[in-house]
């Protein structure tokens, strides 16, 4: 397959799935804990039955009113939940309480970066709605005997969020995921847990020859559950159009899923039109008013995002722009970092130990992992101390981490108790490089014949006789002295 940009522009737009981290879910008091014992969490509202009320969750709105100012979105003053009509086993009313024609937010954007320079998406709306349940197949999907209906997150809060279509690149598709869940997880609104489905994404992709007026035959795929997937999905998709194009077809608007084992999306049903789904208000809630007082209320409760974080670490910390991006990933990680400044004042320090220390032992993404993690801000700032005051090495600090990670101590008691600390006295240290200078004839007659290379293999030869506890400066120092004399 070739390149899809070569003759085509690729039009891409995303509907972004939010469940929402509320206790109880959209329209009943049920709770929303994953992993509860299958059709534990449920109620006659949330399982449809007859006679049975819906009650707006005050929480969710207060979320997604939250998330909505954080995308720049209009807030209307009033909005109105409406029923979608379509019919699924797992959905025990055969129809979605939703919002249609009064959605909750609309006209927003995010901004993300795109080859180093901001760039935004237009975001079209924002409105919340109620998850349906869940269908476990024994067997694969083609070749199950029975299926089975779990409905516990029938019910559960759902933020959906619809971008225009001004995503151009699988790339930039996986970008604004990215920053779209860095967002939500700084508001505390979604836990952004792919695989389990606390977040999902469908993607809207279509083709159009460069400079054409008009859109191209839209396609949808579904199923994309991670950052990657839903880069490969895209990335496939616009090579399928493409030849498709190429060959004088026609493309067909339809919705596909992505099979990422074989890597190909593959067509799942014909894409319905919004007539399709037959909505109407819905007559059991009645339209919700957003007084202004409310909204600025949750306007002026709204954290620092990870965009402003990002450039506050650039200029007050003098972060360059990879560190400030990767330490400003999620709350918690931007949180720690700061902590641990707060402690020893060398920014550049810390973030060089966070990212290749910290952070190979912790995903950046995982909130969960770094508030269990056994080093605190506190011990990693402490460990740190002692690199900067010349106690102990870098080389001896990367072990002592590894230490603290598996037990939990902090490194001055490491240290203390297995006699880690540098060797600094330069009467010590020079007969060790003596020693060395001895045992190593070639590497100094390399060194006088003006391969200065030599040098560096004789500092790591007194490093691996002190056990990597000898001051670099004091080694190299006593080195040059002592080759110059000879």
């Amino acid at each position: 397959m070739t390149d899809p940009s070569a003759a085509y522009e690729v039009v891409i737009g995303l509907e972004v799935h939010a469940q929402l981290r509320t206790r109880s879910k959209m329209f009943c008091g049920c709770p929303t804990a994953f992993g509860a014992p299958p059709n534990s969490q449920t109620c006659p509202v949330c399982q449809g039955m007859p006679g049975s009320l819906p009650v707006i969750n005050r929480r969710a709105v207060e979320f997604g009113v939250r998330t909505a100012l954080a995308f720049h979105c209009r807030v209307n003053a009033s909005c109105r939940f409406a029923r979608k009509h379509y019919y699924y086993p797992d959905m025990p009313k055969n129809y979605q309480i939703s919002q249609y024609e009064e959605p909750l937010a609309e006209d927003g954007w995010l901004e993300l970066q795109a080859d180093g320079q901001p760039r935004r998406i237009a975001i079209q709306r924002l409105h919340l709605e109620e998850d349906v349940g869940r269908l476990i197949h024994e067997g694969t999907l083609e070749t199950a005997h029975a299926s089975l209906v779990d409905f516990n997150r029938s019910g559960v809060p759902l933020m959906e969020t619809v971008s225009q279509p001004d995503v151009r690149s699988p790339e930039e598709a996986a970008a604004y995921l990215r920053a779209f869940r860095a967002v939500l997880l700084y508001l505390g609104v979604c836990d952004g847990n792919m695989e389990e489905g606390s977040l999902r994404c469908d993607a809207n992709i279509s083709l159009r020859r460069w400079g054409a007026p008009d859109l191209g035959t839209k396609v949808e795929i579904k199923n994309l559950n991670s950052f990657k997937n839903v880069q490969r999905a895209l990335e496939f998709e616009a090579l399928r159009q493409r030849e498709a194009l190429d060959r004088g077809e026609r493309i067909v608007q339809e919705t596909r899923l992505w099979d990422a084992d074989r890597g190909r999306t593959r067509t799942m049903r014909g894409k319905e039109q919004a007539h399709d789904y037959r909505y109407f208000p819905e007559p059991d809630l009645v339209p919700l008013e957003l007084s202004r007082a409310s909204v600025e209320a949750v306007r002026a409760d709204l954290p620092e995002l990870p965009a402003a974080r990002r450039q506050r670490f650039v200029r007050e910390y003098g972060l360059p722009t990879y560190d400030a991006d990767l330490l400003t990933q999620t709350r918690a990680l931007a949180d720690y970092y700061e902590a641990a400044v707060r402690e020893v004042p060398h920014p550049k320090l810390v973030s060089n130990w966070m990212m290749s220390e910290l952070l190979r032992a912790i995903p950046a993404d995982d909130e969960r992992a770094l508030a269990a993690s056994p080093i605190s801000p506190r011990h990693l700032a402490g460990l740190l101390r002692l690199v900067a005051d010349g106690t102990i090495t870098g080389k001896i600090a990367k072990d002592v981490f590894e230490k603290m990670f598996r037990s939990g101590e902090d490194a001055l008691t490491i240290v203390g108790r297995e006699g880690l600390t540098q060797i600094a006295d330069t009467a010590a240290l020079g007969a060790v490089v003596d020693q060395v200078l001895r045992a190593n004839p070639k590497a100094v007659e390399d060194w006088r014949r003006g391969k200065k290379a030599a040098a560096g293999a004789l500092v790591g030869q007194v490093m691996k006789a002190t056990q990597g506890k000898a001051n670099p400066s004091v080694v190299n120092s006593l080195l040059e002295a002592k080759l110059s004399q000879l």
